[in-house]
């Protein structure tokens, strides 16, 4: 998508069939979110949650560690390991803007995001004319970084991405953020939204810092085929895959398209 290219690595696009959806479904609302002025979602009672502060039932997609809130025109894509059929990432698209989050095991004693930061900057930084800093978000700090692209008439421009990441009990929650929300406020918003309302299932498995936490297809959902656009099975689709450890300096982006 942005800063490296993991050829291993595919996309899976799914859809809820029409016969198992729920009218429900359309109808759930994210509350607004906070004036993030006021400070940090999470500091402020919003979320993302985990599972032992909220255990949602309705309105929401259960891949595994994470429960990702459904609201209206939301896509949802799974970045599956070619190689192992593994899903590691699921990457939310809403209108011109995408979201991809992944949750990993973390320490008892502390938390990742203030080191993995760091790593970001660094990694960001080996790019020729890239530039890579931190700043206040609704979730506290994150990191803003451009790199050099070329733009679809051919002239120079920027690709931005916003890195945000949240600390939770044993567990850390990253999100990428592309496309308009990355660099417009009011595009942001709904991501947000949703972002702050995401649950993390960690899981009482015991697992080093950093493995990712796992995720496994939500039930009835149907694989879209990227080349057909015609919906085909996910494989393996009753299996719970493993945890997959993430590059020790810092996490890359996963090209999706």
């Amino acid at each position: 998508m942005l800063f490296g290219r993991n050829r291993n690595v595919k996309v899976e696009t799914v859809v809820l069939p029409e016969e198992l959806q729920d009218p429900r479904d359309r109808e759930v609302t994210v509350p607004a979110q906070q004036d993030p002025d006021a400070g940090s979602l999470a500091s402020e009672g919003g979320g993302p949650f985990d599972i032992g502060e909220r255990n949602p039932a309705q309105g929401y997609m259960d891949v595994g560690s994470l429960r990702i809130p459904m609201v209206e025109g939301l896509q949802v894509r799974l970045d599956v390991e070619d190689s192992t059929q593994r899903l590691i990432a699921v990457t939310l698209t809403l209108g011109a803007s995408t979201m991809q989050i992944q949750a990993f095991a973390a320490p008892r004693s502390a938390g990742l995001w203030d080191e993995i930061r760091g790593e970001i900057v660094a990694s960001v930084g080996k790019n020729a004319g890239a530039e890579a800093g931190e700043r206040p978000g609704p979730f506290g700090t994150e990191v803003l970084a451009r790199i050099p692209a070329q733009l679809p008439d051919g002239k120079p421009g920027w690709r931005v991405a916003r890195f945000i990441g949240v600390d939770g009990p044993r567990w850390f929650l990253r999100a990428v953020v592309g496309g308009e929300a990355a660099y417009q406020e009011q595009a942001a918003e709904p991501l947000n939204r949703i972002f702050s309302h995401v649950v993390v299932d960690r899981g009482n498995t015991p697992l080093p810092p950093r493995d990712l936490l796992p995720l496994h297809p939500p039930a009835g959902l149907r694989r879209v085929d990227p080349t057909t656009g015609r919906p085909a099975n996910l494989k393996d689709q009753g299996q719970t895959p493993g945890p997959t450890r993430p590059p020790e300096r810092g996490p890359e982006i996963t090209e999706v398209g």
